[in-house]
Parts: C-alpha cells; structure tokens; sequence
C-alpha cells in the first residue's frame, strides 16, 4: 500500500504520495484531469523550468528573494533541465483552463526539491513555497504563454529549420541530377508539354526555400514574450526592471534571442502571434503532401503505373503479395501531414476562444503547436533519408513518355495554327501514332523545321533564362 503525506492547499487537505515532488495542487489536478494519458512534451516543461529558473535570478538581483533561496531554486532547475525529476511531471495536457495545473506541478516540484537542498523535507515547505518564492513575479497567464513561445521558437531553430534546409539541399541536388532527363508534363492527370524533371524537383526545392522563408518571418512574432505581464497585462507584482532581466536570462539560458512583446495587453489576450506561426507551417505542411504525392504518382507501377521514379524498397509491401513494394516514405509523409494540419485546426480553434483579458486554451494550443513542429521535422528526416536521396529516374520511361505525348503538336500551333494541330495532335492518338511522324507525312513544315520545333529538349528552354 502506497504511503502518503498530508499537504494542505486554499481548499483543505489533499493526500500526496509520500516521495512525490509535486503536491497538493497537482495531485488534485491529476484526480481531475483523468483525460487521455498524455503528457506535456518535455521540451514544453523545459521552457517552464527555464521560466522559473530566470524568475528566481531575477527577483534575486532585484532584492525581492533572498540569493541562498534563490541559488537552491537555480540548483534544482538545473537538475531538472539535466534529465532529473522528469516523473514528477504527471499532468495530461488537457487539463485546467490557462495551464493554472501545469504552473503549480512546476512550481511545487522546484520548491520540494529546493527545500531538500536547504534541508526540509518533502511537503513541508518551510524554507521555499510555491507560489511565494518560486512563482514569485509571475502568474499562469503570462508563464504558461511564454512557455509555449519558448518552446516553439527553440524547436524551430533546432529541429524544424534544420530539417527543411536539408530536405531542400537533397532536392537541389536531385534537381541537378535530374536535369537532362526530359520527361512528359502533365496537368489536370493528363498529359502536356515537356518539362525536365530536372525542373520539377527544382519546383519542390524552390517550395522548400520559400517555406523556410515564411516559417523565419513568422518565428520573429514568437520571439516576443509577455513574460512581466503577470495576470492580465498590467504587470503587477512584478518589479520594476524584472521584464528586461526576464528577457536576458531567458535568451541567454536557450541560446535564442527573444524580446518583450510590445504590448502586454495584446499579447496574454490574444494568441496571433501562434496563429500567424501555424499557418506558416500550415503552407509547408501543404508543399510537404504535395511533393509526397507528386512522388508516389511518378513512382506508382512498377509495370502498370507511371513508373517515371524509381523509390527506394525500404521494406516488404504486403503481408499477402510476394514481392510487392509499396512508396511507405511518402505514404508516412502524407500521414504526417494530415496530422499537422489537424494541429493547425485546432490551434486556430483554440486560439479563437480567447475571451477578453485572457485565453484559457492554452494548454492545448501549447501542446499541439510542439506536436506540429515535432512531426513535421521528423516527417521531413525519414522522407528525406530514407526516400529522397536514393530516389533515381526511369530515363528511358520519362523519353519514351515525352516523345509519345500528343500534346507535343503544341509547338506547332505557331507553324499552322491551333485548329491544324489539334486534327493532328487526335489523329496520333486515334492512330496511336507520334505526331512527328504525321507532321512529316502530312508535310506540315520541312523536316529541318519540325526537327526544331519538336526537339523536347528545347521545349523545355524558358527563352528568358537561357
């Protein structure tokens, strides 16, 4: 039988298990909140750490806690942040409005494990309390936002960033590879004009480029915290000068720059700022199923499909097919983002119940803007690794393709007009013949002239970049 101590809260008494950091608050949110089993990210509970951890230096050197209570609260945040106590954090993300649980589970597993380093015991809190030292300038309201900010911004800068700069490096060299194999474009599933494939993989890389550009700019707005705005905005309780050493010690624990939101107001009750991020990854999300889908359309055969790509066989396609390969790379990256764009619904969802001075989604706005970032990256490494690097082209499938197409008596239409060569273009196909070979037959130009006109490669010169 499990032993238990006796804490007290503004509510009464509440049994804790005897050795658990956390305490009243938390033990009654977890009886609460019996949701779904999951958990913040830890990434998520770092920022909060972080949060307390500048907060406790902060009040120090501004003469508002004592420096031996605030060097144990620095010393057990630097535990935690090395990977110790992570089980005390035993909250499901769907919990209390605005994160009130989540804030008090940090702030009484700092405040017990600062205490046993002065010399309390468990529970007691006699040298450090929870909401007195360690919450000390702070609120829900504004930690609980912050902390989402900060998690999101270091995610992005080490994980999401990273990953779409490599996933557009391998389309760039993919692009150069590619370059000379002519293959048969197509638009509406039919078949058009030429194009290199060279030239498609250099629009998937050119989506990557610009998706790195949208995701930087909007990562600007979450850079802006509304850390000092306490409650609702207007600061109080907190020191003058704490936001700026707020800030410095915030960036300087992360290794990011981040700055004070311009207004506190705007900034704890509203969340556009994560609004305008998600949908940032919302267009990548959109690139990203694209290029998943272009590759398992040009992939799809071996023998009855387009088959222009070769994929990689990473693993056996059928528990009942001998020998069947299946795109899995791209079937996963299309997995991942139909659940990143469930995040963004969400995310907007939440964010639009903001009510007054305050929105108290947070918590799931928190969890699902880590969670994007999170599969999105991910996605993107496996997708890039284990498929897009050792992607080859079908060259003999992608000329035969191009040369076949009727859609190449387009080039004629300046030599004998639209109407001829749309006669010409259903005679080959009605006679499954090339339109080459018509046009020389039925005399349409000299063969010199048809020779340059119906050269694929040159159709798929743009006159303006030659």
């Amino acid at each position: 039988m499990e032993d238990f101590r006796i804490e007290k809260d503004t509510l009464g008494e509440v049994k804790v298990p005897a050795g658990a950091y956390y305490g009243a608050q938390t033990r009654r949110a977890a009886e609460n909140f019996r949701v779904n089993g999951i958990r913040f990210q830890p990434e998520f509970i770092r920022a909060q750490v972080i949060i307390k951890r500048s907060a406790a230096k902060a009040n120090a050197e501004l003469g508002k806690l004592d420096k031996n209570l605030a060097g144990a609260i620095v010393q057990a945040a630097d535990e935690i942040l090395g990977g110790e106590l992570a089980d005390q954090f035993i909250l499901d993300y769907l919990q209390a409005g605005a994160g009130t649980s989540q804030n008090m589970n940090v702030n009484e597993v700092l405040a017990n494990r600062a205490n046993e380093i002065l010399g309390g015991r468990l529970g007691e809190y006699k040298f450090i309390h929870p909401n007195d030292h360690v919450n000390m300038a702070q609120s829900t309201n504004d930690t609980i936002h912050v902390a989402i900010h900060i998690a999101a911004v270091c995610e992005t800068k080490t994980r999401l960033l990273p990953s779409i700069r490599s996933m557009r490096e391998i389309l760039e060299s993919k692009s150069r590879e590619f370059d000379g194999i002519v293959k048969c474009g197509r638009t509406h599933l039919q078949d058009a004009v030429p194009l290199s494939l060279g030239q498609e993989f250099g629009a998937y890389a050119e989506m990557m480029r610009q998706a790195e550009r949208r995701v930087e700019t909007a990562l600007e707005v979450v850079a802006a915290l509304a850390i000092g705005g306490t409650a609702v905005g207007t600061g109080l309780n907190a020191p003058k000068g704490y936001r700026a050493l707020m800030i410095k010690n915030i960036s300087e624990s992360t290794g990011q720059k981040f700055r004070s939101a311009d207004n506190m107001f705007e900034a704890m009750s509203a969340m556009d700022g994560l609004v305008e991020f998600s949908g940032a990854m919302r267009v990548l999300t959109t690139s990203l199923k694209k290029i998943a889908d272009d590759i398992r359309l040009l992939g799809s055969g071996p023998l009855t499909g387009i088959a222009e790509l070769i994929l990689p066989a990473v693993q056996p396609g059928s528990s009942i097919m001998p020998g069947k390969v299946n795109p899995v790379m791209a079937e996963m990256m299309n997995m991942v983002c139909s659940q990143a764009m469930g995040c963004d619904a969400c995310i907007v969802h939440a964010s639009q119940g903001g009510q007054l001075q305050l929105n108290v989604m947070m918590p799931v706005v928190g969890y699902n803007v880590i969670l994007m970032i999170q599969s999105l990256a991910g996605g993107m490494d496996c997708f890039a690794e284990r498929c897009l690097k050792a992607l080859k082209a079908n060259e003999e499938i992608c000329r035969a393709n191009a040369e076949r197409s009727t859609a190449l008596a387009t080039a004629l239409n300046p030599l004998i007009g639209y109407q001829k060569a749309a006669q010409l273009a259903k005679q080959a196909f009605a006679e499954k013949r090339f339109v080459r070979d018509l046009a020389l037959e039925q005399k349409v130009a000299d063969k010199a002239t048809l020779d340059k006109a119906l050269d694929i490669r040159n159709m798929t010169v743009n006159p303006d970049e030659e």
